[in-house]
């Protein structure tokens, strides 16, 4: 039976203390925070927009306004001033070694609404086995000329299918739409877990569960983000505090061990059969 288990996190406020674009993007620009998610939220009303296309097409046109070269490279430098959870940076490897331990192996994804280079320019990227996030397509010299992909709260879902069935590449969408049976998908949906804090986590979260899964939602003040609870979008909800001992920490280790027990009792089962 297979043993491996996909770790799934939003990044903005789930990883991160906030979203990405605050720690330098918008100091860059010399906007708040506040004025402009207003901005995109109007353009988007204006136009009919998703809103993930209009924070895209903002963030290029104002960086251009502002004489600031909008390229790959740039973005990536933003993101080396994220600031982390207490307990992010040391907790893949943790993770990791606590799944071996009892003879699990962990894989870490990451699937956001965010910005893929800001990502890129982390401590932590390394330690996910792939990124999916919003990206531009860039020319000879790195700047941005478009969106190559925006991942809003809905098209985070094919992203959850990608992982089950092993077709990473974003624009292969005719095999990913292809039936595939359940042995042969590398990471069994049973084995996935979803993390996430807010609004654009919940239709991810739903599924995740439904497919035999497990979701857990995350807080920085009590009463933050009730819904998740009260709807029954999650199976824990815990503080954003990923530190050694903490209620993240215990939430996942006891999902690791549930998913453990069930695939030790698969593998009797397979047994008794043969017998």
């Amino acid at each position: 039976m297979k043993n491996t288990v996909a770790i799934m996190y939003d990044f903005d406020k789930t990883l991160s203390t906030t979203d990405m674009q605050e720690f330098s993007f918008f100091p860059d620009l010399g906007v708040t925070a506040k004025e402009f998610w207003t901005l995109t939220n109007n353009m988007a009303d204006k136009y009919e927009m998703d809103g993930i296309l209009s924070t895209l097409l903002l963030m290029k046109k104002k960086a251009e306004e502002k004489g600031i070269k909008f390229t790959r490279e740039y973005l990536k430098q933003c993101g080396r001033n994220i600031v982390f959870n207490k307990g992010v940076l040391d907790w893949f490897d943790r993770i990791n070694k606590y799944g071996q331990s009892i003879g699990l192996n962990i894989k870490h994804y990451v699937i956001s609404c965010g910005l893929k280079p800001m990502i890129e320019g982390t401590p932590i990227f390394e330690k996910f086995e792939k990124v999916f996030a919003c990206d531009y397509i860039y020319d000879n010299d790195g700047v941005a000329l478009w969106p190559a992909l925006a991942i809003n709260y809905s098209s985070k879902l094919q992203f959850l299918f990608r992982i089950n069935k092993g077709i990473e590449k974003v624009s292969d969408d005719a095999k990913l739409n292809l039936h595939m049976e359940e042995e042969d998908r590398p990471i069994p949906q049973e084995n996935m877990i979803y993390v996430g804090d807010g609004l654009t986590d919940v239709p991810i979260m739903k599924i995740t569960r439904q497919c035999g899964g497990r979701s857990v939602g995350v807080y920085f003040e009590e009463g933050q983000s009730q819904y998740l609870v009260q709807d029954n979008r999650v199976d824990f909800f815990v503080k954003a505090d990923y530190s050694c001992d903490s209620d993240m920490d215990k939430a996942i280790k006891a999902i690791l061990q549930d998913m453990k027990a069930n695939l030790t009792l698969k593998q009797l089962q397979k047994l008794n059969k043969v017998i």
